[in-house]
């Protein structure tokens, strides 16, 4: 049995972890009210401008041409991932990189070689750069402060590579934040837009009146609405990542409480036994001065 100074040690040890990770969900939680606050706040303006163009895109009595709804065969990929900076949050990074990888199986037909990434957070781009993979692009910082002119920045550029057929699809991948307990991997498909979005439904046209003309409203109305979805979902993993910390170190304090209630047992038994042995050697000795 360990001796009561090493126990003492282990108590003082425990404590002081405890006292670490109980400020560090104090933190993550104020965080995370914010993140709350901010897609919150945001998600509303997104949501309805992406409906306003599906339903333009759908109901529209006019053939258009749209060439970022180009579906052609798959040669090139390019994968938009999202992580975190930091870890101490549970399986938020390792869920991401796992979906990742299932991505990149479901590729089974596409060489490594054309297969790019833009990265959004530490974790997923160094996992992706030591296995070799080509990372086009990384915004780490993006992580710690969404900007949404630099968000503009990589989704006007997978548009530039779409349209010059560099890449044939554009995926998203990220966490959800459903609540500070549940945070649920999203996968989207950025580009090419999706059938469901682009055909048309018989027996229903919405009257629009478009100015100055539908090819421009086109021309703007898709690529604000894509920098939006990116932008929204890296507002919805900062979310995610400052959930699973708070729920992390949560667990953590409490595994903490109950570590220290074991060791204190433990100690107080070690205690008792040593003042036993004590006591004995005390009464063997007086036993032993009587005879």
């Amino acid at each position: 049995m360990a001796s009561l100074k090493e126990v003492r040690g282990r108590i003082a040890s425990v404590s002081s972890t405890k006292k670490i990770t109980s400020a560090m969900k104090m933190v993550s939680a104020a965080k995370l009210r914010r993140a709350q606050d901010a897609i919150t706040n945001y998600l509303p303006y997104q949501e309805k401008l992406a409906k306003t163009l599906e339903d333009f895109l759908t109901y529209s009595t006019d053939d258009l041409s749209i060439p970022l709804a180009d579906m052609r065969p798959i040669k090139k990929v390019a994968i938009i991932a999202i992580s975190s900076n930091g870890s101490l949050c549970g399986a938020f990074n390792s869920n991401v990189i796992k979906k990742t990888d299932e991505l990149i199986r479901n590729y089974e037909d596409v060489s490594k070689e054309n297969i790019c990434f833009y990265t959004i957070g530490k974790k997923i781009s160094e996992s992706l750069a030591k296995r070799g993979y080509n990372v086009k692009g990384r915004y780490d910082k993006l992580v710690d402060k969404a900007d949404y002119e630099q968000v503009a920045a990589i989704i006007d550029e997978v548009i530039g590579l779409f349209l010059n057929k560099e890449i044939d699809c554009v995926e998203l991948v990220y966490n959800h934040f459903k609540n500070a307990a549940v945070q649920l991997i999203a996968h989207e498909i950025v580009l090419p837009l999706t059938k469901s979005v682009t055909e048309k439904t018989d027996g229903k046209a919405l009257d629009y009146i478009l100015e100055p003309n539908k090819e421009y409203l086109i021309k703007q109305l898709v690529p604000t609405v894509l920098r939006l979805r990116l932008y929204s979902a890296i507002l919805d993993s900062i979310a995610a990542e400052h959930g699973a910390r708070t729920t992390a170190m949560q667990t953590a304090t409490d595994n903490a409480e109950d570590l220290i209630f074991d060791l204190k047992l433990k100690y107080n038994k070690a205690r008792q036994e040593a003042i036993t042995k004590e006591i004995i050697d005390i009464v063997g000795g007086a036993e032993a001065l009587r005879s």
